[in-house]
């Protein structure tokens, strides 16, 4: 199997870029004029709602990072998901039709954003679309191609330029599908280590615009690998009223009850967007960076809005009976050989190992911490009349069993162009380890349903 080819190309590419660049601005300010806060298309987590949205199971779902490997094991267990019926609120429904929320980071977010705007659609078309083309060999042929060294934006606009146009077809943000779950694509700062999302909270900080935003440029800014890729910049515009937004300061009050240090950075770095003298532009890069598993996100939305107390009451909601989240890891644990010699690494080795291994470090932390605070969660929304039950399904791929299929999954590159009997492995993988998950059963049999056939 072919090893990170595409590091090497970034290598050739910073070579054949030696100059200076500036980031290009695609993000738009809101004017006075804009009948924007109270529009449909703002895509906020407070004002998000869903058509048939059922009253007695919440779920979110978080994506990983890890290139296409990542995209395939998430698309995978969509599919889980889709053949997956339980009973809902008195009605037959399928598992993947009640997914409130996904937030994904990096390589998950080619399929979160796919998913969102396609739908069902994402099973007739993903595979052909993003999981089995060789994204790394077309972007590697445009970096050579001596037409594009005169165009603005350097590699990083040469891959948005090619899923606007192969995978996402010049999508915005408003072109989510309102009756699906809320898509979270999340990128890092590079300037100040701030987790971004791409919600209508925090472009509201910047005075811009979410809703006519490429989602191919959030998506790019996710999965944008440092030195590889250039970041994705966006401009901090002046005019908006940039006070602390309500629920800003109804975080800061709970920390003075209870000092949370997590908490505590996620206001520090809310205070850093909003900043006007420190900060002009936001340059995203590799949402992994400061979470790759995509559960900060979630983990922000209920502590920064208050509690879960407070965010059921905020989203106007009834506090469910079940609350799920499933994380999907695709965090792989490759037999390197760096170390059992003195020789230098080579610059994709040495790469690789800051994404595969660094970056998912501290997964298992994270894992816990969400899993811990799901509980309490749940325990704070309940009554001694309506009892919540919660679940954390963790689909990971260090829980594959069968010897042989998990040293070859553990040996496919963090890359964008992987072969199609890795791809079907990855996808494969995905339905099956959600099925074999105890949790999953567990809230499968709480519910009445019915997994599909493996």
């Amino acid at each position: 199997m072919k090893k990170a080819g595409y590091l090497c190309s970034g290598l050739l590419t910073l070579l054949l870029t030696g100059c200076s660049s500036y980031g290009v601005i695609d993000n738009t300010r809101i004017n006075d004029t804009d009948t924007y806060e109270v529009s449909a298309t703002a895509y906020s987590w407070k004002d998000h709602n869903q058509s048939d949205r059922n009253t007695s199971l919440d779920i979110a779902v978080s994506f990983s990072g890890g290139g296409t490997r990542a995209a395939a094991l998430s698309y995978g267990v969509l599919k889980g998901l889709r053949d997956t019926t339980l009973m809902v609120d008195g009605k037959s429904s399928r598992l993947l039709d009640q997914i409130d929320l996904i937030s994904s980071v990096s390589g998950g977010s080619f399929t979160s954003a796919y998913y969102g705007l396609n739908g069902d659609g994402i099973f007739d078309t993903f595979e052909d679309a993003f999981l089995l083309r060789d994204v790394e060999h077309h972007l590697f042929w445009s970096i050579v191609n001596p037409i594009e060294w005169f165009r603005k934006g350097g590699r990083t606009e040469m891959a948005i330029r090619y899923y606007n146009g192969n995978v996402f077809h010049n999508a915005t943000f408003s072109d989510f599908k309102k009756d699906g779950p809320l898509i979270v694509i999340n990128a890092s700062g590079l300037g100040n280590g701030v987790r971004f999302s791409f919600i209508k909270e925090y472009f509201d900080l910047f005075c811009s615009r979410l809703d006519d935003f490429p989602v191919a440029r959030a998506v790019a800014a996710s999965s944008s690998v440092p030195i590889v890729f250039l970041p994705v910049v966006l401009e901090k515009y002046s005019g908006c009223d940039s006070t602390e937004p309500e629920w800003l300061k109804n975080a800061k009050a709970k920390l003075k009850v209870n000092e949370d240090p997590l908490l505590v950075e996620s206001v520090n770095g809310i205070e850093v967007l909003l900043n006007k003298e420190r900060l002009r532009y936001i340059h995203l890069v590799d949402g992994g960076i400061t979470d790759n598993l995509g559960l900060l996100a979630l983990y922000d939305f209920v502590t920064l809005g208050g509690g879960a107390e407070q965010v059921m009451h905020e989203i106007k909601a009834t506090p469910p009976k079940y609350f799920v989240v499933i994380s999907v890891n695709s965090s792989t644990d490759p037999n390197l050989d760096m170390d059992i010699s003195n020789k230098e690494p080579s610059i994709s080795e040495t790469i690789n190992s800051m994404s595969d291994i660094q970056l998912h470090r501290y997964n298992r932390t994270t894992q816990e911490l969400l899993q811990s605070r799901i509980k309490q969660w749940a325990k704070a929304i309940s009554t001694p009349e309506h009892q919540v039950e919660s679940y954390f399904i963790n689909v990971s791929l260090k829980d594959v069993q069968k010897p042989e299929l998990r040293v070859f999954l553990n040996n496919i590159p963090t890359s964008f162009g992987l072969s199609k009997e890795a791809v079907d492995h990855l996808v494969d993988t995905g339905v099956n380890l959600l099925y074999q998950n105890p949790e999953y059963q567990r809230l499968v049999s709480d519910l009445q349903g019915e997994i599909g056939k493996q």
